[in-house]
């Protein structure tokens, strides 16, 4: 299952994410979501679990974790959006 983690600090890497869920089962990836240009975190990743994904979401939603109050829920599938256009200037 993949899960959104939400409302983090900027300083969190992967590796505390990690060792974060790990306690509920074993982590196969962690993602932190950073800005294309800068390369700076976005202030979310998602994780995914096979095991003890429900357990993770239950016991770390509205924690606190590198000062920050953690919003944590199964990863919704992302929606198409249309595809923007860009008018000409002359």
């Amino acid at each position: 299952m993949q899960i959104y983690v939400g409302n983090m600090s900027y300083k969190t890497t992967q590796e505390n994410l990690e060792t974060l869920f790990s306690k509920f089962g074993a982590v196969e990836s962690v993602k932190i979501v950073t800005d294309r240009e800068t390369g700076r975190a976005k202030g979310f990743a998602f994780v995914t679990m096979d095991n003890g994904a429900n357990e993770a979401i239950e016991a770390l939603n509205g924690k606190e974790f590198d000062g920050r109050t953690l919003r944590i829920n199964e990863a919704k599938p992302r929606e198409e959006r249309p595809k923007r256009e860009f008018s000409k200037r002359y």
